[in-house]
Formats: C-alpha cells, sequence, structure tokens
C-alpha cells in the first residue's frame, strides 16, 4: 500500500473510534488495533478500555463493542481515513445498511487541531460531542481532546446524553 505523508517532521496527535457487533466483536477490535500499528506512519499512544454499548440510530441490532484510541501519525487526514477505511474492507466490513451492524467501524474523530470539511471527511467528527460512546473511551485516555467546538471530551461528557448505557468490560485475562 502507498500512503503519502505530510510535509512537517512531527506526527499529529489523532483519535479514532472503532466499534463492531458482529462476530466476536473484542476480537475484530483487537485485529483493526494491530493492523493500525503495522501501519508505516502510524505510532499507537494509547488504547481505552473496551465498553458495551447500545446501539445508535434505527436499526435494530445488538450492543456494540467500543474503544477510543490516541495515535501519533505522518499520514495526511485523507491518507489516514484511506488506511481505516482499508482496515475495514479487510476485516470484511459490508455497507450496506446505514446505521446497521458491522463487523468493524473506524471512524477518524480528531486530527490535531485541524478543521477539515470535505465530502467524505469531516474533522472533528461532527456528532463525537453528543454520542457517550465515542466521549466515554475517548476522555479515558485523552481527556483534554480538542473537539473542535472549545470543549474537551470531559468538558462534553458534562451534558452527554445517554451514558448510563456505556458500560465498561473487565478485561478478560
Amino acid at each position: 500500500m502507498t500512503l503519502s505523508h505530510q510535509t512537517p517532521d512531527a506526527p499529529t496527535r489523532c483519535a479514532l473510534g472503532l466499534g463492531s457487533n458482529l462476530g466476536n466483536p473484542k476480537d475484530n477490535l483487537d485485529k483493526a488495533v494491530r493492523l493500525l500499528e503495522q501501519t508505516v506512519g502510524i505510532t499507537l499512544v494509547a488504547r481505552s478500555s473496551d465498553y458495551r454499548t447500545p446501539p445508535w440510530g434505527p436499526v435494530p441490532q445488538g450492543d456494540y463493542t467500543n474503544i477510543c484510541v490516541v495515535i501519533d501519525t505522518m499520514l495526511s487526514p485523507q491518507d489516514l481515513l484511506k488506511r481505516c477505511l482499508d482496515i475495514e474492507i479487510e476485516l470484511g466490513r459490508v455497507r450496506d445498511v446505514r446505521w446497521g451492524p458491522r463487523i468493524i467501524d473506524v471512524d477518524v474523530l480528531i486530527y490535531g487541531v485541524r478543521e477539515i470539511r470535505e465530502e467524505t471527511l469531516e474533522i472533528p467528527h461532527p456528532r463525537m460531542g453528543d454520542r457517550a460512546f465515542v466521549l466515554i473511551p475517548l476522555a479515558e485516555i485523552w481527556p483534554d481532546a480538542p473537539l473542535g467546538d472549545g470543549r474537551t471530551a470531559v468538558d462534553a461528557l458534562e451534558t452527554c446524553p445517554d451514558q448510563e448505557g456505556v458500560v465498561k468490560l473487565e478485561p478478560v485475562s
């Protein structure tokens, strides 16, 4: 795979949100994180605990397992998105129903302090500040993550609905 790199010499701190509710969600998340770690230009900084979360959206389906990761990357925002989408495909994701069940979902939440509004890429993720399944794992590993609206992850949690549905899962020994 050929991915272009940013021109600056310093990596950019980013946050990704990952979720799965098909097959073995924990294994799916572990595989996705390993693939991210194996990507040239990406360094894993932190991984949150796993959280069981109710499905979001209008499609009836089982609970999700969600995590966030913080990475440092030399990839451009567009190449980081491409790598996330390639990982989804590699793990068997099929996009057939919007907000439907999925084997893996990898979203770019934050890319430094950059704001990007393109047809296929919006950074910071426009709805993360209202989604407990994103904010709780993100605040665990990057409390002062900038959401782009003047709030940090911890600030947004103060008014975020549906937090009671997000349950931290105990690590499997």
